[in-house]
């Protein structure tokens, strides 16, 4: 989950929040936390240039996180892109999913 806070001068007026939830993504979690610890509390411009310049394949699918959650502020509340903070990424460990490999029998070999 990405969180983007709107950045305001003065502190004592209620923040206002919208976020991004991705889920599903086929990916290590200790990867995921590389990269978004790289990202919390950053501007979303400057989000942008780290994750574009990034190695990691767990880049693309933050980065559209990322997106994603300015088109929810762009849209939904009306805010401007160039005032977004990242505020609070969260990257949770899923149930592991079992494949199972069928063998031939002995007889058939």
């Amino acid at each position: 989950m990405i969180k983007i806070k709107k950045h305001r001068r003065n502190p004592y007026t209620t923040s206002d929040e919208v976020y991004a939830l991705g889920q599903h993504i086929c990916m290590s979690a200790h990867k995921a936390r590389r990269i978004i610890d790289q990202i919390r509390g950053r501007s979303y411009e400057e989000t942008l240039m780290i994750l574009e310049l990034m190695p990691y394949r767990a880049c693309y699918p933050i980065l559209k996180l990322v997106y994603s959650a300015a088109a929810n502020a762009r849209h939904n509340r009306g805010f401007n892109e160039a005032s977004l903070i990242i505020s609070q990424v969260a990257v949770n460990e899923a149930n592991i999913i079992k494949t199972i490999i069928t063998l031939p029998d002995q007889s058939e070999i």
